[in-house]
């Protein structure tokens, strides 16, 4: 950043994505990343340089995208919109700071683990649990930030 950037409000994830299978989930992580060249602290005498600090992560089973009441599978191979708004955030990004982005599908042992197909997780055995490739089309995928002025 070559200036502070503030942000407050909702984070909205708005993903294009596409997977072998027929479920998957959705992690989005809002992230702090220090300056490679960030001071020592003075106080903990550690240094803070390459820091990623967590600003805000939330996940978002597939299966739920439509529609919370009526979860439907994914159509294997073809392009879906995964979009949904994460808890508000206050942070300010300072100068030499930078804001990264990480989209993953696992966040065990904070969320269950996902089988990859639309099946009932909570009877899943592990059978029922298969590798599965997930594309995310970055020029039709966002992350919207409530950017202050």
């Amino acid at each position: 950043m070559d200036k502070d950037v503030t942000l407050a409000g909702p984070v909205i994830a708005d993903l294009v994505v596409s997977i072998s299978k027929t479920d998957a989930d959705f992690v989005v992580k809002l992230i702090d990343v220090y300056p490679d060249d960030e001071p020592r602290n003075p106080v903990s005498k550690y240094t803070m340089a390459g820091y990623q600090m967590l600003v805000r992560g939330d996940i978002m089973r597939g299966r739920y995208r439509n529609s919370f009441s009526k979860p439907e599978a994914f159509v294997p191979g073809k392009p879906s919109e995964v979009k949904f708004t994460m808890p508000d955030v206050a942070h300010m990004f300072k100068k030499g700071h930078r804001i990264m982005i990480q989209v993953q599908s696992s966040w065990f042992p904070l969320a269950d683990r996902n089988p990859q197909q639309f099946v009932d997780i909570y009877h899943a055995k592990n059978s029922d649990f298969v590798k599965e490739t997930i594309n995310i089309y970055l020029n039709q995928s966002k992350i919207i930030l409530p950017l202050v002025r």
